[in-house]
């Protein structure tokens, strides 16, 4: 018997989601949203990706280097988080600033259903599948003074250098409606 190979969150693995990297990709061109590519090794958690932030502006320039939490209220509310990568967030008290219930991280078969990514590639990207099954989608507001954020294209062995303003082009484009906070 032959080894079964794991099917992770890398791009040689993209044709296995509902929209692959090269696909969304194609996309925002479509849409003349302009970003820049960049391919490294892959990052599954906000450590990894510090490994390779030397490819990319620091925040100091203007970098936005983030992290995005797939969660899940006690109602079955489906929630991506996306905030700056240092920004501590306490799973207790953000309920009453989001307006849910109690929270908890959704598993990875509902990620991959709700947001067309695994584990390790979570992305405001992912809105592209998330907006058909209604997850809400809530921004770091101190994102928005970045002159660029870094985000993963549904693989993470790719960043994509990309715009605030090309980022809520996106999600004009997909009828996604983010709410940005202040955390």
């Amino acid at each position: 018997m032959g080894d079964l190979e794991i099917i992770d969150a890398t791009s040689k693995h993209q044709n296995s989601l509902p929209i692959s990297s090269d696909e969304i990709m194609a996309q925002l061109n479509l849409w003349h949203i302009q970003f820049e590519r960049f391919d490294h090794v892959p990052l599954k958690t906000v450590e990894d990706s510090k490994k390779v932030q030397s490819l990319f502006l620091s925040s100091e320039q203007g970098g936005g280097h983030i992290k995005n939490l797939y969660l899940r209220d006690h109602k079955k509310r489906n929630i991506l988080l996306v905030t700056e990568q240092d920004r501590k967030i306490d799973l207790k008290t953000l309920p009453a600033l989001l307006g849910t219930g109690r929270l908890s991280f959704g598993s990875a078969d509902r990620l991959l259903e709700n947001l067309g990514v695994r584990p390790g590639a979570v992305t405001p990207l992912s809105m592209i599948t998330g907006v058909s099954h209604g997850v809400a989608l809530f921004i770091d507001s101190e994102l928005r003074s970045c002159h660029t954020l870094y985000v993963h294209p549904l693989v993470n062995d790719r960043t994509l250098a990309i715009g605030v303003d090309g980022l809520e082009l996106f999600f004009s484009k997909i009828s996604a409606e983010p709410t940005w906070l202040t955390l």
